[in-house]
């Protein structure tokens, strides 16, 4: 197995201020041990996840919504289904942490911490200014504990059955550790796009053989509601904005709420709140109407919408909140030869592009093999072949101080450094790697030489290496157990 495999954690933290409920917008959002879920209560739920991203509860967050990827719906689902599962089973096992456990544990939340450990001013701050916005109080931190604490006793109960043997350690500790003496040889897509021709017959080919994907952009067309601060409210600060845009959210929300009614018609909504509608020209993804264009999130909200669900959650902007209603949207149309021209031009240089480059990669990473059978030394068959390596800085798989250095240090690290590690992982001393794809360009890795750790330290460090993939391996285990309490909870998603 390889190291960087081993100890790439596969949880994906999201810090962003407003969850995207696109996927969760039906009246009811899943049925789950027995009883029906609504989508109030799961966007009550997804609340939670934010404050425990604002609490900085990292480990707490990617086990919660481990498997969704950069997918922000998928992300706000699985906590929710995985929290309720939680507080299920720990119910079921009787875990229930001590008003002292979560005290502790409140006090060593990143998000409380000063220079001289937990910092009260920054609890109070947070308790005061930070939670009203999201309809929470104090109380829903303490809950928030008590599941972390919850979790970390069931992974606790099932890391019984986890185990690292001696030789797996030994070797995948061996193999992060050592220091790689790396050249690689580089291929840019540019350097092939000059013997490219395109001619008429290969664009014709391409579009009798795309048609179904070669479609101009769909068009939208949406009314809007928006609730924003005055001009003088713009103008305040702190607790006083906040406490501003809480009463806006308030009445945001039950604009979506009078909404979820039967046959409830929007102007009608926004007669009864008095709100104005505007109403916005066709636009398309790409380019949303100048109207929407005061945050991102209003575009991309537009696009979510359908004939079966035209209104939207409310989307927070800077100063406010909208809420859009699709009016109507003009179906993506065939492009015809002409108009699609220049798109397959583009498409069939790329394409050729990247298969003259990995031909030619292939070809001299053979011919690198071929010349060290003959029994010539490495960088005699580098010239025999004609290509010019770039030796990189010495490195090794696990770099301890790779989050610790400054931006301007990453910056300057060899492009494409990961993949890089990835393709002479397993590699012997003078080995040659295959030809590797790296965006749209590509490289070939030769390792030149491989020191082993010296280190009057290795015994400590082979002991934290232990524990973080045996640490990473309960995580695995953990939210395995997950999905098959799911599965045993019966759950069944109503829509979305």
């Amino acid at each position: 197995m390889i190291v960087i495999a081993i100890l790439a954690i596969p949880f994906i933290f999201y810090f962003v201020k407003t969850p995207d409920y696109g996927a969760i917008r039906a009246d009811q959002f899943a049925r789950i041990y027995d009883r029906n879920v609504s989508t109030l209560e799961a966007q009550q739920i997804v609340r939670l996840l934010n404050l425990a991203q604002a609490l900085g509860m990292s480990d707490f967050v990617g086990t919660m919504t481990a498997g969704a990827g950069f997918n922000q719906n998928q992300a706000a689902v699985q906590f929710v289904v995985n929290l309720l599962v939680l507080r299920h089973e720990a119910d079921r096992l009787g875990l229930r942490p001590s008003a002292s456990e979560v005290a502790d544990v409140v006090r060593k939340l990143p998000a409380f911490q000063g220079d001289s450990g937990f910092d009260i001013n920054k609890f109070n701050d947070l308790v005061q200014n930070g939670l009203a916005p999201l309809g929470l109080s104090e109380e829903h931190i303490e809950q928030l504990v008590r599941d972390q604490i919850s979790l970390n006793e069931i992974q606790d109960l099932l890391a019984a059955g986890v185990s690292l043997p001696k030789s797996e350690l030994d070797e995948n500790f061996q193999r992060g550790y050592d220091k790689l003496y790396v050249s690689v040889i580089r291929f840019r897509s540019t350097d092939f796009d000059k013997d490219i021709k395109i001619n008429d017959e290969d664009v014709q080919k391409y579009y009798e053989a795309h048609k179904s994907e070669l479609k101009t952009g769909e068009n939208r067309k949406v009314e809007f509601v928006q609730l924003t601060m005055t001009e003088e409210e713009k103008k305040l600060t702190g607790k006083e904005r906040i406490e501003a845009l809480q009463k806006l959210a308030d009445r945001a929300t039950d604009f979506t709420q009078a909404l979820l009614q039967k046959d409830a018609d929007f102007k009608q909504a926004a007669a009864k709140s008095q709100l104005p509608v505007h109403e916005t020209a066709e636009f398309t993804a790409a380019e949303p109407d100048p109207q929407l264009k005061v945050d991102p999130h209003l575009g991309a909200a537009a696009f979510k919408l359908s004939a079966q669900e035209p209104n939207s959650d409310p989307v927070q902007a800077a100063d406010g909140f909208y809420m859009l209603h699709l009016v109507g949207s003009t179906e993506a149309r065939p492009l015809t030869l002409e108009e699609a021209k220049p798109k397959i031009v583009d498409a069939l240089k790329r394409t050729r592009s990247r298969e003259l480059m990995s031909t030619k990669g292939a070809e001299v990473a053979q011919q690198l093999r071929e010349e060290k059978k003959s029994g010539q030394p490495l960088e005699a068959a580098i010239q025999k072949v004609g290509v010019k390596p770039e030796k990189l800085p010495p490195f090794s798989l696990i770099e301890e101080d790779q989050q610790k250095s400054d931006a301007k240090e990453q910056k300057n690290q060899p492009s494409g450094l990961v993949a890089v590690k990835n393709a002479v992982a397993l590699l012997k001393t003078d080995d040659v790697s295959d030809f590797v794809p790296s965006g749209t360009d590509g490289f070939i890795a030769i390792l030149e030489k491989r020191d082993s750790l010296a280190d009057v330290n290795a015994g400590e460090k082979k002991a934290v290496f232990e524990k973080r993939i045996l640490e990473n391996k309960e995580r695995l285990v953990l939210v395995e157990w997950l999905r098959d309490r799911q599965q045993a909870a019966g759950l069944e998603f109503k829509k979305g």
